[in-house]
């Protein structure tokens, strides 16, 4: 979960002295809460606590909102994170995140200090956006600010559907270089589509962490190849419904769900053939296609120079 700034309204630090001449310059201070303590939210919480102990703009606190549970030696969860080690808030933080440090999604790098990074779009406000990757950001943790919020937004979104075309392709054992044009293809759709859709979105967000490097990431590791890498290598004779309760211990699969929505927009907006990619892992999903069609559609696949000349064009 991110953290919310509750920027409107900064505190404002008391004086030292009540006589003019003495008086501490006035400082805005900010105060930082984390919603959840979830994989993400542990380790959120973490990397702003060792920032806000660092940066005088913000308060040194951060609060932690929990969802309560009764850990196996029958203690609260928050009892267990308020209590440990009486050292305040780095302490809790710690601590809550120690508890996700064998979970194998993307957090648990940044929880042992792997390198990575992340993206936030902003609309105009540069300041604001800055000050939120001055909360996140540490040596082994890069946080770049892009003046494109659609544009990193949908990245997000759109990467999921082409993870499950990568994960139909792993499950079909057709290779590194057939993932890998999938890859390509996708993250094409993925910028020709968004371009479609909001003018403004710029390129260059393409080649941020959001981009290119979040879809690798995606299809290779993500929830979304998993499951429909086990859909293909049961020939789809079980749902992505059964196998998403079956393999993800109570997680979402989004690349479904996603694509159920990209298919209805190109529907609606006549673009069916100028999106195979998109068209077929939707059709693949429900059971109108088997899973060698996302290869097999190739064979009509369209000439991207159009796409982008209608993307040029909107």
């Amino acid at each position: 979960m991110a953290p919310s700034i509750e920027g409107k309204r900064p505190e404002v630090k008391s004086p030292m002295s009540t006589t003019c001449c003495n008086r501490e310059e006035i400082t805005p201070r900010y105060r930082v809460t984390v919603v959840g303590s979830g994989n993400w939210g542990s380790v959120a919480a973490k990397l702003i606590a060792s920032n806000t102990a660092k940066l005088p703009i913000f308060h040194d606190e951060v609060r932690m909102w929990v969802f309560e549970e009764i850990l196996p030696g029958g203690e609260k969860l928050s009892k267990a994170i308020n209590q440990t080690n009486g050292r305040g808030g780095w302490a809790k933080i710690e601590r809550s995140t120690r508890q996700y440090e064998e979970d194998r999604e993307a957090g648990t790098g940044i929880a042992v200090e792997k390198f990575s990074e992340a993206t936030i779009g902003y609309r105009q406000d540069k300041e604001v956006a800055q000050r939120w990757a001055r909360l996140f950001c540490t040596p082994y943790f890069l946080v770049s600010v892009v003046q494109d919020v659609e544009g990193v937004e949908l990245c997000g979104t759109l990467k999921n559907v082409v993870a499950i075309a990568a994960g139909l392709v792993d499950g079909m054992n057709m290779g590194n270089n057939t993932k890998a044009a999938i890859m390509r293809i996708g993250l094409r759709e993925m910028r020709a589509l968004s371009k479609l859709l909001f003018p403004s979105v710029r390129d260059s967000t393409f080649f941020e962490s959001c981009g290119v490097a979040d879809l690798i990431t995606t299809c290779l590791g993500g929830r979304n190849r998993k499951v429909a890498e086990a859909f293909a290598k049961g020939d789809g004779k079980r749902s992505f419904d059964e196998l998403e309760a079956e393999l993800l211990g109570g997680q979402k699969l989004q690349g479904v769900s996603t694509a159920k929505e990209v298919y209805e927009i190109l529907s609606h907006r006549g673009w069916q053939a100028i999106f195979p990619l998109f068209m077929t892992v939707h059709e693949i999903c429900i059971g109108q296609l088997p899973s060698s069609a996302i290869v097999e559609y190739s064979e009509q696949a369209t000439n991207f120079s159009i796409v982008e000349g209608l993307a040029q064009y909107c």
